[in-house]
């Protein structure tokens, strides 16, 4: 009898690329029933409360149940009490955005531990206690992309200051350093940072504390807030004030907190990405950490839904996308 070999070999070969193939796909399954928690730093702040909704939407999607708890203010030790309920609970995961990137870490490994995925974003945790971090966009990116915009409001000339959120944010922190390094540049020489305020992710204490950036710094030219909380109170306080137009106001805020003082004069500019979009990104790498589809090493792949396919990074970071800047002639085009 003869065998045809080439015929054989052929056929294996079609079998092979079947059976990669299946695989491929189903190593992309995701496990139904999954059960998601967000722990944001505040559960009231209206960017977390989007990024929230971005969470539950990717969660429906993957046929699970998701719930989104958290403290009302943003203390480093606030969230402590949530990451142990949830450990109690059971959780397939839990996304979490950190008030302080070294207090959770102990309740995060007992998470992880006991089963649990720990996926950190918008600002991160130590390495060790979580598998994956979903960044908005590149860090340096978002600092420096700061400084050339106050740059462009104020002429490149003049005193301005810096309100941000906790003293421990470690998005903050890290924005803020490269916001430093970025005024290390020749083009930058007129320019001069001359406090760092913190209104503590608080609309009363953000306003207070532009209120007496204001009067500390007679001739201040602008304040960058790089969250969403401080812009909108600086906004607020300045919208009413004698300096409304002399003092700029820019950093990271959602459009709609902001429409209404685009709108009247007292910003001109700002940035920021879709919340939503970053919490469905986190659910979805979530899922797929729960599923068992990927571990969180440099270099592995997975789909998230609407958003595609994405690639992890080093240190498990996994970066969203580029930020928008918002201004009187696009802001109607978005609603979030």
């Amino acid at each position: 009898m003869k065998i045809n070999f080439n015929r054989i070999v052929s056929t294996l070969g079609i079998a092979t690329l079947m059976a990669v193939s299946a695989a491929a796909v189903h190593a992309q399954d995701i496990k139904k029933g999954l059960t998601i928690a967000f722990l944001p730093k505040q559960i009231n702040n209206p960017y977390n409360v989007i990024t929230g909704g971005g969470v539950d939407e990717a969660v429906k999607a993957l046929g699970g149940t998701s719930k989104m708890v958290g403290p009302s203010d943003a203390g480093a030790s606030s969230q402590v009490s949530y990451i142990n309920t949830l450990i109690t609970q059971k959780q397939n995961a839990i996304i979490v955005s950190a008030n302080d990137p070294n207090a959770l870490l102990p309740y995060l490994k007992k998470a992880a531990a006991a089963g649990t995925k720990i996926v950190a974003v918008d600002s991160d945790v130590g390495e060790e206690g979580r598998a994956m971090f979903i960044n908005q966009a590149n860090s340096e990116g978002i600092g420096r992309a700061q400084v050339q915009l106050m740059s462009k409001l104020i002429g490149g000339k003049g005193e301005f200051a810096i309100l941000s959120a906790t003293p421990n944010a470690t998005n903050q922190n890290t924005w803020i350093k490269w916001m430093e390094d970025e005024l290390k540049k020749p083009e930058y020489k007129d320019m001069k940072l001359v406090k760092v305020a913190y209104g503590n992710d608080d609309d009363q204490k953000s306003f207070v504390e532009t209120q007496g950036l204001l009067q500390a710094y007679p001739n201040l030219k602008g304040i960058i807030s790089p969250t969403t909380v401080g812009i909108s109170s600086a906004a607020r306080y300045l919208s009413t004030s004698p300096m409304k137009g002399k003092v700029m106001i820019t950093g990271l805020g959602t459009p709609n907190q902001m429409r209404e003082f685009i709108k009247n004069g007292t910003v001109v500019a700002f940035q920021l990405w879709n919340p939503a979009d970053l919490g469905y990104l986190a659910a979805y790498a979530a899922g797929q950490l729960a599923s068992g589809n990927i571990t969180g090493k440099q270099g592995e792949t997975f789909t998230a839904g609407k958003l595609g396919k994405y690639t992890i990074g080093e240190k498990g970071e996994v970066i969203l996308g580029a930020p928008t800047t918002f201004d009187k002639d696009n802001i109607d085009k978005f609603n979030y």
